[in-house]
């Protein structure tokens, strides 16, 4: 009897070297998006490495169509190339943002824009304030990274998946890719990791953990009556109740609303199901999510056409096909971010980038044990728990062009990235129109995080 192989020799041989970049940037999501767009500004030649065929990340391939967690109260708290990409998308009609004479806590602005999701979802008001937060469509989130990147002159490497690290004496020269191809090297001086699952940084020896959270396949609906259904909503609120109750009982998990607007005439997402149990990391896990996922869409779908108002007629869109994962690898860098930093509002005076009333210091972008490489995005240095509370979209692009800006001045100022002066980092993220938060605000913590 024959048995299977553990594992097979993989002689690679020479890779041939693809492209030499002042700046690699693994992973075209929000936070890469960011960090290579400052990267280039500052006159770097950057490489933008993206396993998909579009750029935009869980934005656009997974459908998470708001942009929020970026107002602490009524002051906008992420601003920089996150605003300039929400600008983009409002003036190609592909973004809709609530004016600020609309930000408030009054039930007349509940149900003109509750439905949008641009409201404080960690807010105990009732009902929730409406915030400067853009509901937005995911193509059009796609059509503005790339002209961003375009604009910068980046060299983009679609369908490029990255495979490893290259690392020498503790630092990092690089990465290889896999695509139709074959292998390819792509050289840098400095590389980030805006992979999203830590996928550089643990190829290349950084220390990290592992962690878990829901996953969601998100979905949108189109044919769908959306004033009728906001009638019944607020017309008929105790059958609405029942039957959305029955809705969320069907798909198996999601959020208070289940669906929201989009910029597209009677097309809504929904941000669901939610399941717990799947390891984003694991291929037999990503595939039975994906599969349990349409099964439940399926289920919910003949709920809708038989019960509910609005949804009579509704068909599928499409399916995000990038899975929502939240958190798999977390980074273990020279400072872990705690639950306690995010809810007590806890400022560092190394903070380069602000979340909605959070602050993210320097030190939880950079590694331990691996010079020439910094992280952005979700799989930053924190704990599980914190991370949970800090992973939204907008914060992830703030540590993005921090990292781009932080390459920057690394390389003009020939130190290591551990060796950057903060300060002037600081000045320049905030002379760009950014806000690194180096100035606390009036509800911030100011005292030194236990270290």
């Amino acid at each position: 009897m024959t048995t299977t192989p553990d594992f097979i020799e993989d002689p690679a041989g020479r890779v041939p070297v693809a492209c030499v970049a002042d700046l690699v940037v693994v992973g075209g999501g929000p936070a890469g998006i960011a960090a290579a767009v400052a990267g280039a500004r500052n006159g770097l030649s950057v490489a933008l490495i993206e396993r998909y065929p579009y750029l935009g990340g869980l934005a656009s391939g997974g459908m998470v169509l708001v942009l929020d967690d970026m107002c602490n109260g009524a002051e906008i708290s992420v601003r920089g190339i996150c605003a300039e990409l929400i600008d983009r998308l409002e003036r190609l009609g592909l973004a809709v943002t609530p004016p600020a004479a609309d930000r408030r806590s009054d039930w007349a602005m509940w149900r003109k824009w509750s439905r949008w999701g641009v409201f404080d979802f960690t807010s105990q008001q009732k009902p929730q304030p409406i915030v400067y937060a853009a509901a937005f469509d995911p193509d059009g989130f796609k059509r503005a990274s790339n002209d961003m990147v375009a604009e910068a002159k980046i060299n983009l490497r679609l369908h490029s998946w990255f495979s490893r690290a290259i690392v020498e004496d503790g630092a990092i020269k690089g990465v290889i890719c896999e695509s139709k191809e074959g292998r390819q090297a792509i050289l840098g001086k400095i590389v980030v990791d805006a992979t999203g699952d830590l996928d550089v940084a643990a190829s290349a020896g950084a220390p990290f953990i592992e962690g878990a959270y829901i996953v969601t396949t998100v979905f949108r609906l189109g044919g769908v009556n959306i004033e009728e259904a906001e009638r019944f909503e607020h017309e008929e609120p105790e059958a609405f109740k029942a039957l959305d109750r029955e809705a969320k009982r069907i798909i198996g998990g999601s959020w208070d609303k289940w669906w929201l607007k989009t910029p597209l005439p009677n097309v809504v997402w929904c941000n669901c199901p939610h399941m717990a149990n799947y390891d984003g990391l694991k291929v037999t896990d990503l595939t039975r999510a994906d599969f349990e996922g349409r099964k439940r869409i399926a289920a919910m779908m003949e709920y809708l056409h038989a019960k509910m108002p609005g949804f009579r007629d509704c068909y599928v869109i499409d399916v995000a096909p990038q899975l929502g994962i939240r958190q798999t690898r977390l980074l273990e860098g020279l400072y872990v971010v705690t639950k306690e930093d995010v809810s007590e509002r806890r400022h560092f005076p190394d903070s380069v980038a602000r979340g909605r009333d959070y602050y993210t210091p320097y030190r939880s972008l950079l590694p331990q044990k691996v010079q020439g490489l910094i992280v952005a995005g979700r799989h930053y240095s924190a704990t599980s728990s914190a991370q949970r509370m800090s992973r939204e979209i907008p914060p992830c692009m703030a540590m993005g062009e921090a990292a781009g800006e932080a390459a920057a001045l690394a390389l003009e100022s020939n130190v290591a990235l551990d060796r950057v002066d903060v300060g002037k980092l600081q000045a320049r993220l905030r002379n760009k129109g950014a806000d690194p938060g180096d100035r606390p605000a009036a509800n911030a913590t100011v005292l030194r995080a236990a270290e």
